[in-house]
């Protein structure tokens, strides 16, 4: 079926990083929640860039929101995921933490007793709305210390067309995509198969998908486990799509997004990707003949990589509970909410959010594979270790044993 919908307003760039121009934490009522005139709360915002116009939507989430509460500002900042994690943590070393932070894993800064207990600074009414499995996932010890943001889901693009001339159907599990993908590739004319971007930008990310895919798992809050036989299934898998010529040329160093790119101009047969990919397409090749359709695993059995970003608040100053829960209930509702992801396009975290979006083609693949998405354990302190490891280590599976790749990213996770 060719997909023609533009996925949300910008959705072609949701997935850069780019580095824009930011305001910073600057200002005479900076850092204090009553440093503007008449005795105005200031909350300060960090957050990263996830496309061209992030920035854009925010000051206008600002907006509506300074205009309902008078008496309360926001400071906004926006760096580039490239920057994000030193840009805080030297905050937080400085003791100038944001007061709401938008990022990746919390559980550093909930073992440094840092963090709100969202629950203290959200409604019951806008805490019920998410979804039960997001909130999980922002748990430690039973506290839930981060509130799910936006979130996304894997799904496999299917270019129609080179499946058709290559004989074959869209797979289901390991060896019916084995067997198309090489096919594909053997049309020729720089055709690949499947794109297998093991490059550091996400290299975590195809990770999961083969060593979840083959009933693996990254570990919990509690233990990072990646040398495992299950595990391993999952890599072996992957040696034997690069080893029967089934990927594009050096996967071990191709990152994900130019080779996105590659698939969106016709030249690779099936790739895992996001949502945002819909409207990329859309922009960049509308006569793309696609599907979506769920990622392929060992048994067939249905999986998917979830990613849910986090809003977390910092106790830098307990008389900004208040304002930052107006924030968090403000932002949320669904009136505001749901543009917002809309334009990014990405997945709503809420329950409010989906009813609003179930109507969306373009989404529906996505949603379907939601209720089966695992995801990384940010909760474990040691995941950003082991994340570094897969970024750097993940690729060698092109010139080494998958045993010694996985003992390798082990020793790294365990040496801290």
């Amino acid at each position: 079926m060719k997909k023609s919908l533009r996925f949300g307003a910008v959705a072609i760039t949701a997935t850069a990083t780019l580095a824009l121009a930011s305001c910073g934490f600057g200002g005479a009522d900076s850092g204090s929640s009553s440093g503007g005139e008449g005795g105005s709360t200031t909350i300060n915002l960090l957050v990263p860039s996830y496309s061209d116009n992030t920035k854009g939507l925010w000051e206008d989430v600002i907006e509506g929101f300074e205009a309902e509460n008078d008496g309360i500002k926001v400071n906004l900042e926006v760096q580039s995921w490239d920057n994000l994690e030193s840009v805080v943590a030297t905050k937080v070393q400085s003791g100038e933490a944001p007061d709401i932070y938008n990022g990746g894993p919390f559980a550093g800064f909930a073992a440094d007793d840092l963090l709100y207990d969202v629950e203290e600074v959200t409604s019951p009414d806008t805490f019920s709305d998410f979804q039960e499995s997001f909130i999980k996932n922002e748990q430690l010890n039973g506290t839930t210390y981060a509130l799910p943001f936006i979130a996304s889901a894997r799904a496999l693009f299917v270019n129609n067309d080179l499946l058709s001339q290559a004989g074959v159907e869209a797979p289901t599990d390991w060896d019916s995509l084995l067997s198309s993908a090489t096919a594909v590739s053997g049309l020729g004319g720089g055709i690949a198969g499947y794109g297998m971007p093991l490059g550091s930008e996400e290299a975590q990310a195809e990770a999961a998908i083969w060593l979840w895919g083959g009933g693996g798992s990254f570990g919990n809050e509690s233990e990072i486990t990646i040398d495992t036989p299950e595990n391993l299934a999952g890599a072996e898998q992957i040696k034997k799509m690069i080893d029967a010529g089934a990927t594009q040329a050096d996967p071990g160093s191709t990152q994900r997004s130019p080779l996105m790119d590659i698939f969106i101009q016709g030249k690779i047969g099936m790739q895992v990707g996001l949502p945002p990919t819909v409207g990329q397409i859309a922009e960049n090749n509308p006569d793309l003949d696609y599907s979506i359709v769920p990622i392929p695993t060992k048994d067939g059995s249905p999986f998917t990589l979830g990613v849910a970003d986090q809003l977390m608040a910092f106790q830098n100053d307990g008389d900004k509970a208040e304002a930052i829960t107006a924030f968090f209930d403000y932002f949320y509702s669904a009136d505001v909410y749901v543009p917002w992801v809309q334009a990014e396009g990405f997945l709503p975290v809420t329950k409010s959010g989906s009813e609003a979006l179930a109507d969306e083609e373009a989404l529906a693949p996505f949603l379907e594979v939601l209720p089966d998405a695992q995801f990384f354990p940010s909760t474990n302190p040691q995941w950003s270790v082991a994340d570094g490891a897969f970024k750097s280590l993940f690729g060698q599976l092109q010139s080494k044993s998958a045993a010694d790749v996985l003992a390798e990213i082990q020793t790294q996770v365990d040496a801290g």
